[in-house]
């Protein structure tokens, strides 16, 4: 079940709960939080086994997304793998900045910025991989969570970015000591380019925020590098 299907149901147990201790006191009936639990349960229910999870990603995201500050930490936190990737030169094919515009362009997850990682995924697969390419990805992974911490002084999303650089490394062998120190020198390596690019990410983070095309977005990350 997924963690928002779980989530679910532990909402409708608290509302169980919390009904049977106070509806005595306000006149509820008891038929009111049974109907609610029994609906809460269903949609959870629903969420998990036809919809793989994404209707509750989407409805939980949609209320996080009443926050400016959250929709202003995607767009940042978006904002620095685009640019990462655009300067090591992994073509960027798209991006999405919630949940809902992720379920309507068919991606996984709650969004994010999409790459042309054909040599990626065939160097994988055949169960090797060359150094700059690893590199390359590995920063970009990492500089989502780099330029989050960056504008906010601490990173709220990243989970994904990092499961994905531990799976594909030990996937190759590396032991959790070595991706750890890996992930760190890529944190860093992301760190360094943003600050020496810091003009184009604010220029690109504008961009973003009015939902310009990824050629658009790659025309002002080069009108204000030169």
């Amino acid at each position: 079940m997924s963690q928002t299907a779980l989530n679910l149901v532990a909402i409708s147990i608290f509302l169980m709960t919390l009904s049977v201790l106070l509806g005595p006191l306000i006149h509820l009936s008891p038929t009111v939080p049974a109907i609610a639990t029994f609906t809460i349960l269903g949609i959870a229910t629903f969420d998990n086994f036809s919809l793989q999870g994404k209707g509750g990603a989407i409805f939980v995201d949609w209320i996080a997304g009443f926050s400016p500050e959250h929709r202003d930490r995607i767009i940042h936190h978006e904002a620095g793998h685009f640019l990462v990737a655009h300067l090591l030169d992994i073509p960027v094919t798209g991006y999405t900045l919630s949940a809902w515009e992720a379920w309507k362009q068919g991606q996984p997850g709650q969004g994010g910025v999409t790459f042309d990682d054909a040599e990626l995924a065939s160097q994988l697969e055949r169960g090797t991989i060359s150094a700059q390419i690893l590199d390359r990805y590995c920063t970009i992974w990492m500089a989502g969570i780099v330029a989050e911490t960056l504008v906010f002084n601490r990173a709220e999303g990243g989970a994904d970015d990092q499961s994905k650089l531990a799976g594909v490394l030990a996937s190759l062998g590396f032991s959790k000591s070595a991706c750890q120190q890996k992930q760190r020198f890529h944190i860093l390596q992301a760190k360094t380019l943003l600050q020496e690019n810091w003009s184009s990410y604010e220029a690109l983070v504008q961009s973003m925020q009015q939902r310009a095309s990824v050629a658009d977005c790659q025309g002002v990350i080069s009108q204000s590098a030169s």
